[in-house]
């Protein structure tokens, strides 16, 4: 236990002395790198300088935010600088619209039909969160329009208490900015969360389910949880609330995952875990969901506890996956090109082992 609190000061020391809230908008990267679109919407207060930090706003603010993809990036890295970006060698943020409310979105929006949604974990800000988000997508070629919502993480290493409030203070902006995209006329949302975004998108659903009982499905086309922070008592308390899930549903899992190990462990769990480095899928196997294993791409991810945009050769075997499956229309999910539903437990959890090799290992608990 000591261990683990002297490594978690340790990184909040190395983190606290930079403003990671202040990021230079530098437009002229457009010249070097490679677009990418993404939308924002946020429950962070605007600070009297313009930027976005750690304080809570009642009000969803909308934001579309131009990336600049630097010429050379490698699938699975996120290079990027504070202050004095290189736009040869980095991420750059070239761009930034603020809408005066969610007409101001539609219009932009319109004739759109599907968005990813992304939603991030603790000690992030919000241009960490595009830069990852437009990362992610370039990498795998995930289609439609790339969102993110952003929650006020302090976005610090000593902040995780805070970031726990935040996320519960965030339930209802997740929903609204769904509720939104809806009402825009946008025809599938894909959630996808990371660490303890997890935990805040299964809350937001289980509000809303409560209230509306079927909201879930109606509203969102996917979800996919990746290396959820959330303790697996509570997920299945809270996928029992949610009576009709989103299909597909997905838990990226990594029994490797260092972040997730300190988190169990901090929390006093003898077995140290977390939903996002369960070992054992049987506790889970009553729930229709999809239980991907990432473990053996661990050794070559820059991040252990976000493999699945870290992973060089991950993000090979999801790109390709994503190819494959667009070729037989927008309907088919990629997920049945890693475990086609022949295979697959339509009314239990199914767990899919991927190797490097390529070759997938499908089970049901």
């Amino acid at each position: 236990m000591f261990r683990s609190l002297l490594a978690l000061l340790t990184y909040a020391t190395l983190t606290a002395c930079v403003d990671r809230s202040v990021t230079e908008t530098l437009p002229e990267a457009l010249r070097f790198g490679t677009p990418a679109t993404v939308f924002a919407s946020t429950t962070r207060a605007r600070e009297p300088d313009g930027s976005y930090g750690f304080r809570r706003a009642e009000a969803l603010r909308y934001l579309e935010m131009t990336i600049s993809i630097p010429p050379n990036h490698t699938a699975g890295t996120l290079d990027f600088s504070y202050a004095d970006p290189n736009p040869k060698k980095e991420f750059v943020l070239a761009d930034v619209t603020e809408f005066s409310g969610p007409e101001g979105l539609r219009s932009r929006l319109k004739g759109v039909d599907d968005v990813v949604l992304f939603v991030h974990g603790y000690n992030a800000t919000q241009t960490e969160t595009a830069f990852r988000a437009a990362q992610l997508t370039h990498d795998v070629g995930v289609p439609g329009t790339t969102f993110i919502y952003s929650w006020p993480s302090q976005a610090r290493g000593t902040g995780y208490a805070y970031d726990l409030d935040s996320m519960l203070f965030a339930r209802d902006g997740l929903e609204n900015t769904i509720r939104s995209l809806k009402a825009m006329g946008v025809k599938r949302v894909i959630v996808m969360a990371h660490s303890m975004g997890g935990a805040l998108t299964m809350e937001m659903m289980r509000q809303a389910e409560l209230r509306e009982p079927g909201w879930s499905k109606r509203n969102i086309e996917g979800v996919v949880l990746i290396s959820p922070d959330l303790d697996v008592d509570l997920f299945r308390s809270q996928m029992q609330s949610i009576k009709s899930l989103p299909d597909p549903f997905v838990v990226m899992v990594s029994k490797k995952d260092k972040v997730l190990g300190l988190s169990a462990r901090l929390r006093g769990t003898s077995d140290g875990q977390r939903l996002g480095n369960i070992t054992d899928a049987e506790t889970l196997a009553e729930f229709p969901i999809k239980i991907i294993d990432t473990t053996a791409f661990s050794n070559d991810a820059e991040s252990s506890h976000f493999v699945a945009a870290t992973s060089p050769a991950l993000l090979t075997l999801l790109s390709s996956a994503r190819r494959v499956s667009s070729t037989f229309g927008p309907d088919r999910p990629a997920i049945d090109v890693l475990a086609p539903p022949s295979l697959t437990n339509p009314s239990g959890a199914t767990e899919i082992v991927l190797t490097e090799s390529g070759a997938t290992q499908v089970t049901s608990p």
